[in-house]
């Protein structure tokens, strides 16, 4: 009798899946563009256009979902060495009024590099009126781990994740900027209401840390909350609730393991450490992310789509609340998903790598 019904629970387990995949079919991904190379974050002008970031340092217009043949010139020098290059890139909420568009980027400094943030505007397809916004500091030689993304909230404003860049023990200390979600005014300067504003030697703009490499965040609207994923080593991946001076554990806490199999913490929970939401082994790689607020999904809607780089799928994550409640690993086998958005018109695109190609979601009738 035990064996009949371990037998039905796997079955039933199994039309769970076959089911839940075939909610994903009614979705199909249909490739708008396959000369990609390695693009990492988009954004859509109130003129209809989009514009999607290369890792190389440019940046492509889009318009009705062809490429233009145009790109956008004037951009900031970008070291694409490693994992470094031009990142994300996001529009003010007020950028109707004011026209400021926001990238995040490696930045040369000297013979060294960082994570930093420029804000500028165009003028057609020139890039004008540039304004340093953020630099983290100190600059490292270390070509890897820059994070990033930026996300506005509801009071504008503006959050940086920035990764840890190799420094290990230096994330558990505030006297640096690595391993870090800052929050700053849309000029880069620093609220005084921050977590560590005037503590000793603490950086102000630190908001959260504890962080390895989140290359994931999200501004859920509906709830006022942030939503971060971040690169664990070997396993470990996170999705983490993102919270006014929390510590997320890294490198003291950990679900993974050194790369070559050793053991990089014992603890995986420790007091005083926020515990992530769900964590990921072994790895899928989770980088950009969306929620889901369209109506042309309705079966999605509130659900978080994260790309993921190492199992080359888009994972579907439901949640109950803050807690996670199940995931649907979509698309697999199409390419290294670096970032998902929504359309202003409620269309879900995502751009991946390996092939390098920009995707649109089209709802089944």
């Amino acid at each position: 009798m035990k064996r009949i019904g371990l037998l039905m629970t796997l079955l039933s387990g199994f039309l769970m899946l076959t089911c839940r995949a075939q909610q994903s079919t009614n979705v199909t991904a249909e490739t708008l563009y396959g000369g990609l190379k390695n693009p990492w974050g988009m954004v859509w002008l109130p003129d209809g256009r989009m514009l999607v970031t290369e890792r190389a340092g440019e940046i492509l217009i889009f318009k009705n979902d062809k490429f233009t043949g145009e790109k956008l010139s004037g951009v900031p020098a970008v070291v694409n060495e490693g994992q470094g290059g031009l990142l994300d890139i996001r529009l003010h909420p007020d950028y109707k009024k004011n026209g400021w568009i926001y990238i995040s980027f490696s930045k040369p400094v000297g013979d060294l590099i960082t994570t930093a943030v420029v804000r500028f505007k165009l003028k057609g397809n020139q890039v004008v009126d540039k304004q340093d916004i953020f630099e983290a500091k100190p600059a490292l030689k270390a070509n890897f781990h820059f994070g990033s993304r930026l996300v506005f909230d509801k009071d504008k404003y503006l959050f940086i994740s920035v990764g840890e860049r190799g420094t290990q023990p230096k994330v558990q200390e505030l006297d640096n900027d690595h391993g870090k979600v800052h929050r700053v005014f849309d000029d880069g300067r620093i609220p005084q209401d921050n977590p560590f504003v005037g503590q000793g030697n603490a950086h102000g703009s630190i908001w959260t840390y504890g962080h390895r490499n989140p290359q994931g965040m999200v501004y859920d609207a509906a709830n006022n909350r942030i939503w971060e994923v971040e690169h664990g080593p070997k396993g470990g991946d996170e999705l983490n609730l993102i919270e006014k001076g929390k510590n997320y554990g890294w490198p003291k806490t950990s679900y993974g393991i050194n790369y070559d199999g050793t053991v990089l913490t014992p603890n995986k929970e420790l007091p005083g450490v926020e515990n992530p939401k769900h964590y990921w082994v072994p790895s899928i790689g989770p980088c950009g992310m969306t929620i889901v607020t369209s109506s042309k999904y309705p079966d999605w809607k509130g659900n978080l789509l994260i790309g993921a780089l190492a199992f080359t799928h888009l994972n579907r994550v439901t949640l109950d609340g803050t807690e996670y409640k199940s995931e649907d690993r979509m698309y697999q086998g199409k390419g290294r998903f670096r970032y998902v958005a929504e359309s202003p018109d409620g269309y879900i695109y995502a751009v991946t790598e390996g092939p390098g190609a920009l995707l649109k979601l089209i709802p089944g009738k």
